[in-house]
């Protein structure tokens, strides 16, 4: 501990503080109630971690297939799944890691040292060390170390938005408690602790992140589920074999081994690689579009989003205060744009003309002047204009500036001589400053009923009338209103009591909207996806943003956090306002429970908790670091539009995973039918187990693994979501399975007949057709090839996929090689076939692929789901207000 040598104000008149715990005390207290940090998550063990992740039904169908093949002795698909199952297992184990880090990032928020007074001396000591009934001094720039409950405040203002989302710093007064965690901008402060650790606003936090743990995305519960069905049915069908080839009168031996063949055939084991892979380049496409998944899979669940929860500050506004909209005192209204505190921007009156009067700049030059902020120039470390001092100031400031002024040489042509600073009571500021003729400038700023009132103001009642009716216009559309007065005297007064003033006008300060915010609500309108409001702001600021955004009009609901339980809201309700951090979970959850699939998003460390419980959480790169470790999805340019374009690239991995599912499954389907039917069509054993296991390999190896980089089709941005009750292979996906497993199976058996009956080598006649057939299948489920149009997703332009025909070109050689290469015939138990034979069986097994290409109507595909189409699972049918904007 150090004693604190800073020069201490005096008191002012009032109560007399408290005198501090005693050194002794502190310590017990210490010992009792333990530390003032965040309680840190139990570590796991790495091979708790890695089980966990194993006991997944599809890596446990992956591994019994690996020990299968095994057994056969068929060591590259071995070593394929072991390798699958690996990257699978270090991806959770990856995240599972990640999510505890969410919890620890917390300790970065506390305040370092805290300023507390023991055995009546100041001290400096570590903050983990403050105890219940300490008494901490706080002042501008210092991180409030605990929940505290202040015995003095002089001028204390707190920037809450990290833990509130408030984007006005909160003035707090003697007797009021401040939340651990929280920034004092301006002035100073002395309380007392209440609440430390677990039990303070961070410790809270802390509990509900620790607490949430995300669950299995759509896909991972899909693909479960697919894996469970498919096991059964595999080993189902392939005794089935067994018994008709024992029945046959084969060997035992044999058809054992031929049903273990059927049973890898079956299982598409590629499938975790197709995801893996269609995962990790859909991660690379969107971090170049600056989204950085920090979990493979939230890529995509994006694309099953039908809910996106908002926070305001920071996600869908700046962040950071302006002036949107002044009133000089003839009435005239203006209105003010620019970014951030960035001293460029511009100034338009009612009737959308450019350009700053004489009255607008003297307001400008009045908040300008009464005002203690500045502005700091970007740096480069720093790359935008930042505030030094309250930000509701700097707004001023740079409202100044875009009105032509120059902040430094105003503020020195006008010296401040005086002032009274602004206080809870009187609710106002007033300044003093010399003019170059001698006389003196006085300005007042503060709440509109405390400044347009006499006897401060030297104005008649319609003059004042006039302007308080403006004022509650502004304040009525969500912004923080302030009314200005000045007036020049010869004779030096008391800015503790100024009359006589004049009005000046009225400044409206806000949060204002992302450019392009709007936009991005028609976007995700577009998309089918219901953007939600979801804030701490005042239920007239919410609304007033709702409004701009398109998702609120007059009459609309706004459903209130401080009035009760969240989630028994007006189905209508789009914009939530007061809410509480346990209250964003109470949203979520009971969104969830109606079965949509949520995004949140949000940068404060009230938002940790909500992000962590959504399907998907989506963190500003500007926002807080728990933010940030607590999210599925990072946004480094803080751009909420980007989470609309990863919604398309969500959707496109999902439709090619079930491309691959179609072209995989139909394969494994014919070759079930195959080995099924082909007895009864006189083809005693239509195929090998070495013959079955080569065509597998072929087919749903790399070609298999290409097809998940197809590129998105047409309208990936203008179709409903997908019902988050829906199999992989619902909407018509097991009906095609089956029809083009049908197609195979059939141009397969009838070839291998003809053979026959021709006295040609059949059994490498089915070898070869089946395996050419797949193959032409997987071209002929691709995806549309299209140029340029609107709704691209993260690129515009769509590009073929030629590792597909690569893939495809190298099976089919292979394929073709079974049959004529020495070492593979005798590997396999093919026999050789001629140049003639070899082109009749390809002009056979081009036909499946044709026919599903003619069969296809114009502009089908995998993925598009028409809401007009959507089946009573689809949590959007029937509610009018949901998955749908509705504009004022």
């Amino acid at each position: 501990m150090l004693a604190d040598t800073r020069p201490r104000p005096a008191a002012p008149d009032g109560p007399a503080e408290p005198a501090g715990l005693g050194a002794a005390e502190a310590a017990a207290r210490l010992a009792a109630e333990g530390p003032n940090s965040v309680a840190q998550p139990q570590r796991r063990h790495l091979a708790t971690r890695v089980l966990h992740q194993l006991a997944d039904p599809l890596v446990a169908l992956l591994l019994a297939a690996a020990v299968v093949t095994s057994v056969l002795g068929d060591w590259p698909d071995t070593a394929v799944i072991a390798l699958v199952v690996l990257v699978n297992t270090a991806i959770g184990v990856v995240q599972e890691v990640r999510a505890d880090r969410a919890i620890a990032a917390l300790d970065q928020l506390a305040a370092p040292t805290a300023r507390v007074v023991r055995d009546g001396e100041d001290l400096i000591v570590p903050a983990s060390v403050v105890v219940r009934d300490d008494l901490v001094r706080v002042e501008a720039g210092d991180v409030v170390p605990a929940d505290l409950r202040l015995v003095r405040a002089s001028r204390l203002h707190l920037d809450e938005s990290a833990l509130t989302g408030e984007s006005v710093p909160v003035g707090r007064d003697v007797g009021e408690e401040v939340a651990a965690g929280t920034v004092v901008t301006v002035g100073r402060g002395t309380g007392t602790v209440i609440r430390t650790g677990p039990a303070s606003a961070l410790g809270r936090i802390s509990a509900l992140v620790s607490a949430t743990r995300p669950g299995a995305t759509p896909m991972q519960r899909r693909l479960a589920g697919l894996g469970r069905m498919l096991g059964l049915v595999a080993v189902g069908l392939s005794a089935l074999v067994f018994g008709i080839g024992l029945l046959g009168g084969r060997p035992v031996v044999d058809m054992a081994i031929t049903a273990v063949s059927l049973v890898v055939a079956a299982v598409p084991e590629s499938l975790p690689a197709v995801v893996t892979l269609a995962l990790a380049l859909g991660a690379r496409r969107m971090a170049t579009a600056r989204a950085i998944p920090r979990r493979l899979h939230a890529v995509e669940t994006l694309g099953s989003v039908t809910v996106i929860a908002s926070d305001k500050t920071g996600t869908l506004t700046e962040g950071r205060m302006a002036v949107q909209r002044a009133v000089t005192a003839d009435g005239s209204g203006y209105e003010v744009t620019g970014s951030g505190y960035e001293p460029r921007g511009t100034v338009r009156d009612e009737g959308g003309a450019v350009g700053v009067p004489d009255e607008l700049r003297r307001l400008a030059r009045a908040g300008l002047l009464c005002n203690d902020a500045v502005l700091s120039p970007p740096t480069d470390e720093r790359p935008g204009w930042e505030a030094v001092g309250d930000p509701l100031e700097a707004a001023l400031v740079a409202f100044a500036a875009r009105c032509g002024l120059d902040p430094a040489v105003t503020r020195a042509a006008w010296p401040r001589v005086a002032e009274h600073p602004f206080d809870q009571a009187t609710r106002r500021m007033t300044t003093v400053h010399r003019s170059c003729d001698g006389r003196w400038l006085v300005v007042c700023k503060g709440a509109p009923e405390n400044v347009l009132a006499a006897p401060l103001l030297d104005a008649d009642d319609a003059e004042i009338s006039a302007l308080t009716g403006r004022a509650h216009e502004l304040a009525g559309a969500g912004l923080r209103v302030l009314a200005v007065a000045a007036a020049l005297v010869d004779t030096a007064p008391d800015p503790a009591t100024p009359t006589g003033l004049r009005p000046v006008g009225l400044v409206a300060v806000g949060d204002p909207l992302r450019a392009g915010a709007a936009e991005i609500a028609h976007r995700f309108d577009d998309a089918g996806v219901r953007l939600l409001l979801v804030t701490g702001d005042h239920p007239a600021t919410a609304a007033a943003i709702g409004g701009q955004l398109g998702l609120w009009r007059d009459g609309d609901p706004v459903v209130r956090g401080d009035d009760g339980d969240v989630t028994d809201a007006h189905p209508a309700a789009r914009v939530y306002a007061r809410t509480q951090p346990e209250q964003k979970l109470d949203i979520i959850a009971g969104l969830q429970a109606q079965g949509h699939v949520v995004a949140m998003t949000g940068d404060g460390v009230n938002d940790a908790p909500a992000l962590r419980r959504a399907d998907i959480g989506v963190a500003m790169g500007g926002g807080t670091e728990v933010a940030r470790q607590a999210a599925d999805l990072v946004l480094v340019d803080d751009d909420l539009s980007t989470v609309a374009a990863a919604i398309g690239e969500g959707r496109r991995i999902y439709d090619n995973i079930r491309r691959f599912l179609r072209y995989a499954l139909s394969g494994g389907v014919a070759e079930i039918a195959v080995m099924l039917l082909g007895p009864l069509c006189g083809l005693a054993v239509p195929l090998l187990p070495a013959q079955i296991l080569w065509v597998n390999l072929l087919t749903h190896g790399v070609p298999g693994v290409a097809l998940g980089a197809e590129p998105a089709e047409p309208g990936t941005l203008r179709r409903a979501p997908r019902s988050p009750q829906e199999s992989v292979l619902g909407a018509g996906l097991g009906r095609d399975v089956l029809f083009t497993g049908a197609l195979i199976a059939a141009v397969v058996l009838g070839a291998g007949v003809l053979a026959a009956r021709w006295d040609r080598p059949w059994q490498s006649v089915v070898f070869v057709v089946l395996g050419l057939a797949q193959l032409g299948v997987a071209l002929a489920v691709r995806a549309p090839r299209t140029g340029r149009h609107r709704g691209a997703g993260l690129a515009g332009w769509r590009p073929g996929n030629p590792a597909l025909l690569v893939a495809v070109a190298v099976s089919a050689l292979l394929q073709v090689a079974g049959v004529l290469v020495e070492p593979l015939r005798v590997l396999l138990g093919t026999d050789p076939l001629g140049a003639v034979d070899l082109l009749a069986c390809a002009a056979v097994a081009v036909l499946p692929g044709v026919a599903l290409r003619l069969l296809r109507p114009r502009g089908a595909s995998e993925g598009p789901h028409d809401p007009a189409t959507d089946g009573p699972g689809h949590p959007d049918r029937d509610q009018r207000p949901v998955g749908r904007v509705r504009r004022p």
